[in-house]
This record gives structure tokens, C-alpha cells and sequence, in this order.
């Protein structure tokens, strides 16, 4: 099976084999390593450089891709795209891996195979979700491992040293973001490190350290009480000095932001509204899914007024006068950017009630208008209008966070996580003992 963009066609990951002549391929890049460097056993005294990282272009497949090479390469290449971006690969090598020798340090694939860059034949390039497949960008919030296959914080801390050195899922909203940490090592060699504060039901407060750029700067964008994480094949220690459990970001983890799949609580807008009720003076966001309608969509007057710029680094929103991003104010502004984002206010609805002024943004509202932002500004108004009324009114499974926010309408803010036709059969399912559609 293959799939095409605008020029060209790839590969599917799972199609992938060494027989395979000069294959381009596509996918969101889902976990990256910082690069290292090794003694060249060829040339004494000069080092080879390396880094690895893993790409997804489906909900079940993604595979890992190693380079190699001399220090400019691979630096160069390594510092050309970040976690969460999409890559287009042209014409790398596939070959058979050694599972039980390779995921030991690298993260567990679905793939028999993995990909390696050279750099005289090799081609990586960045390129915007947006303008590939917006597809891509909602695979960033699955994660790669069983989404009900995690231990909880309070478990871990219960269970102490046995779980010493085990690698195993987590699943938990972030409490803190330490600021990151510089130091040098013994043999010169600069260093970093940044923890987090994680929180569960059953834990109010558990360490989880980084101590790659790459995991780091995933990190600072991270929301305190409001961001959730997936974090698999993390490593738990037990810390001598704190005597406490942690866990440590390592070279086989992959760090899902905000998963959807792990959201399997139903609510009617009544009990949504009843159950944040409930959580007045709780920091805790409430996660779930509402078979309901979009009732308000606002689409089809001035485009400026649904769409806005974001930061490239940490997406936020940036101001629009200076277009410039105050959040990650300690990245340097030469290697920051800023894109086109829908960020539009919508209203959902069910047979119960309303909730008004729901967040519709980003590659979800890409998901759920079915174009691009470029290819949302390139449609008349009558056209505009058209797609609005494709979707108004269609019973919807609705995937969402709402947080207590008392400077928003009815104090709850609602960001929308996911919209997608809903199907019949499960959208009735889920209403027994709810009521009945109307």
C-alpha cells in the first residue's frame, strides 16, 4: 500500500523491506535521542557521531531510524526537526533488526525492520503536517503501548524497591516542570537535567527526570495540572538520597502527550456540568467523551478571526502584534517560528443541554474541518459556508477536557481533544441509562 502527497508517493512502514528499491516514506516523528559521539575504531583518535529516532505513520505501525556519520552530519540533521514534527525520508536503507540486542536501548517497534540514513544517498526533510497529511498529527496522541497497560503512581510507590531498575508505562497529569539544569561531566562532556512533577489519584506527587534535550525541551512545553502524559518504558529507581521512587526518561521511552485513547469515561452535558460542579477548588481537569453535536460553528465570516499564529517550538499562541512567543522565552528567537492555527469557539450540544463556547484548535480542528488552514483560506464564503453545514448538527463522538476557569463563559473551559462522526450503533450504546437521543 502506498499513499501520496503533493509531489510524490511513500511507502507505508509496514510495507517497508530490504528488497525494496529507493523508498520514500513519510511520518510524524513520535521519539528522538540526542546525539553522541564514539571513538572511530577506523580512525584513532577521531569520533563517529550518532542519533536515533522514531517515526509513525499510522495508529499501528512506526519504526526506528538510526544515522551515522561524521560530527557536522549528524548534528546538522539531528538539530533540522524536533519531536512532534513531520519528516519525508528518500531513499533509506532498510534492514532486518535484532530485536532482543536493539530494543534494549531502543524503543519496541511493530516493525521487523529499521531504517538507516547515509548521508552520501540519504535525504531527510521537515515539512509541515499541515501541508502533508494532517492525519499524521493526531497519531502524536496515541500511545504505543496498550493504553490501559500502565501502572499507577500510588502502585509504584506501594511496590518500592522491588520495582527498582523495571521499565514500565505511566500514566499521569503534570504537577511542575522543573527548569532545566547545565553542569559538566568528569571528562568534559556538557550535561542536563530537568524533573517533573507528576500527579494521579493515587499519588500527589512522584519525580520523573530527563536528562536529554530532546525529552527536555518536550518537557518545558508542558502544561502544570493541565497537561496529561503516556510515558512508556520509563526506567523506576529507587532514589537512596530522597528515599523515594522515581522515574527516568531513557533512550527507549516514548512520552505521548495528552492520549486520547485513555479517555473512556461517557458524560451527557448535564453530568459533565454536574461533575465539574463537583470539582470546584479541584486543579484537576475532568477527561471524557459526550456523544452530542456541534450546535455553533462560526466559520464562514472574516477567516482572521478563526485563525491565529502559533510558536513552531512550543505552540502557543503568539501575540499578534510583535508575533513573537513569551513562553519559551529561553529559546533563542533565531530558531523559533511562528504558523497558521484555527483557533475557533464552538458550541456542543446533546439531548441534555449546551456547552457554549467549546476550543476547537490546531491539527484537531484541521481533523475535524477536513483541510488545512491554507486550504481553508483558499475557499470563497460560499464554500465556507457549505463545509459548516457539512458538519452541523451530525452526532458526533466528542473527546474533551474541561477545566474550571472562572473568566470563561459558565466558568468551565472545554478544549476539544478529538470530533468524529459518531458511529450509530456505539453512540446508542452508550446512551442506555442516559436517556434517550432526541
Amino acid at each position: 500500500m502506498a499513499f501520496s502527497s503533493s509531489t510524490r508517493d511513500f511507502v507505508a512502514l509496514s510495507d517497508l523491506h530490504p528488497n525494496l528499491a529507493r523508498p520514500n516514506v513519510i511520518g510524524v516523528v513520535i521519539g528522538k535521542t540526542d546525539v553522541r559521539g564514539f571513538p572511530d575504531r577506523k580512525n584513532i583518535g577521531s569520533e563517529r557521531y550518532t542519533f536515533s529516532f522514531t517515526i509513525r505513520d499510522s495508529p499501528t505501525y512506526f519504526i526506528n531510524v538510526s544515522s551515522w556519520g561524521r560530527e557536522e552530519y549528524v548534528k546538522s540533521l539531528a538539530g533540522s526537526f524536533r519531536v512532534g514534527d513531520c519528516v519525508t525520508i528518500e531513499n533509506p536503507l532498510v534492514q532486518s533488526k535484532e530485536a532482543e540486542r536493539e530494543e534494549k536501548f531502543n524503543p519496541v517497534t511493530p516493525s521487523g525492520y529499521k531504517l538507516l540514513l547515509s548521508e552520501n544517498h540519504s535525504v531527510v526533510k521537515r515539512s509541515s503536517c499541515y501541508d502533508m497529511d494532517t492525519k499524521l498529527l493526531s497519531l502524536l496522541h496515541l500511545p504505543v503501548k496498550d493504553p490501559q497497560d500502565y501502572y499507577s503512581l500510588g502502585d509504584i510507590t506501594a511496590n518500592g524497591q522491588s520495582l527498582d531498575g523495571k521499565i514500565l508505562n505511566v500514566l499521569a497529569a503534570v504537577m511542575a516542570v522543573g527548569e532545566p539544569k547545565y553542569f559538566m561531566t568528569s571528562d568534559k562532556r556538557k550535561g542536563q537535567r530537568c524533573e517533573v512533577k507528576l500527579y494521579d489519584e493515587t499519588e500527589v506527587s512522584f519525580p520523573i527526570v530527563c536528562w536529554d534535550n530532546e525529552s527536555i525541551q518536550l518537557a518545558q512545553s508542558w502544561i502544570p495540572r493541565e497537561t496529561v502524559i503516556f510515558a512508556a518504558d520509563v526506567r523506576i529507581n529507587f532514589d537512596k538520597f530522597r528515599n523515594c521512587m522515581t522515574a527516568t526518561v531513557i533512550s527507549k521511552s516514548i512520552i505521548t502527550t495528552n492520549p486520547v485513547e485513555t479517555i473512556v469515561d461517557v458524560y451527557t452535558v448535564e453530568q459533565l456540568k454536574e461533575k465539574a460542579s463537583q470539582c470546584a477548588g479541584k486543579p484537576e481537569p475532568v477527561y471524557g467523551i459526550i456523544y452530542g453535536y456541534i450546535s455553533t460553528l462560526d466559520i464562514d465570516d472574516n477567516p482572521s478571526k478563526v485563525i491565529h499564529n502559533r510558536c513552531s517550538v512550543c505552540r502557543f499562541l503568539v501575540t499578534e502584534m510583535s508575533n513573537t512567543c513569551t513562553f519559551c522565552s529561553d529559546v533563542s528567537s533565531d530558531s523559533k517560528s511562528t504558523f497558521a492555527s484555527f483557533d475557533i469557539l464552538i458550541d456542543l450540544t446533546d439531548h441534555t443541554g449546551t456547552l457554549y463556547s467549546c476550543y476547537l484548535s490546531d491539527w484537531v480542528a484541521e481533523e475535524t474541518l477536513g483541510c488545512t488552514v491554507h486550504q481553508f483560506l483558499t475557499l470563497t464564503e460560499n464554500k465556507r459556508t457549505a463545509l459548516k453545514w457539512q458538519l452541523l448538527l451530525e452526532r458526533s463522538k466528542i473527546y474533551f477536557k474541561v477545566t474550571l476557569s472562572p473568566n470563561w463563559r459558565n466558568g468551565l473551559k472545554v478544549n476539544v481533544l478529538s470530533c468524529k462522526l459518531a458511529d450509530p450503533a456505539e453512540a446508542s450504546q452508550s446512551l442506555v441509562g442516559k436517556g434517550d437521543w432526541r
